[in-house]
């Protein structure tokens, strides 16, 4: 009877610690353009939305429409980080370009990666959460109207 409850407590203890391992919530940097390379997402975007990350340059801002946020979250499993974070990074990045047509602007400037409301500006790179069976991205961005 003993040897039963000790094997019970040794298995508890083993399936707690690979219970949290797998709940792990791993931050990773990504390229921007290698998001932008993958999933078709150029085109998915197409044109009519411009995006500028971090500090980037952009052309003179007409207006300044609003400021909002975006929080998506997608299967990882089976996948490799990149795989699962580029994916919801163009979820996200689909998000930001209906909330600018809906809000009539051109542009989406000052993106910065956003999770769990911390801001991490990056020209080049995006923040990406992961773990064994999701991974997340968040953006922050001002909607404007820029000079064509």
């Amino acid at each position: 009877m003993k040897r039963i409850i000790t094997a019970a407590l040794v298995f508890g203890v083993m399936t707690a610690n690979t219970v949290s391992v797998q709940a792990a919530d791993n931050r990773v940097m990504l390229p921007i353009a290698n998001a932008m390379g993958d999933n078709n997402a150029q085109y998915r975007l197409g044109t009519s939305v411009k995006f500028y990350f971090g500090k980037q340059a952009t052309p003179p801002v007409l207006e300044k429409i609003a400021t909002d946020k975006t929080s998506l979250k997608t299967n990882a499993f089976g996948k490799t980080n990149e795989k699962a974070c580029n994916w919801v990074f163009l979820s996200d990045m689909l998000q930001l370009q209906k909330r600018a047509k809906e809000l009539g602007a051109n542009a989406v400037i000052n993106i910065v990666s956003n999770y769990d409301n911390v801001e991490n500006s990056s020209e080049t790179e995006f923040e990406c959460h992961v773990g064994a069976i999701m991974a997340g991205v968040a953006f922050k961005g001002d909607f404007v109207r820029i000079a064509d």
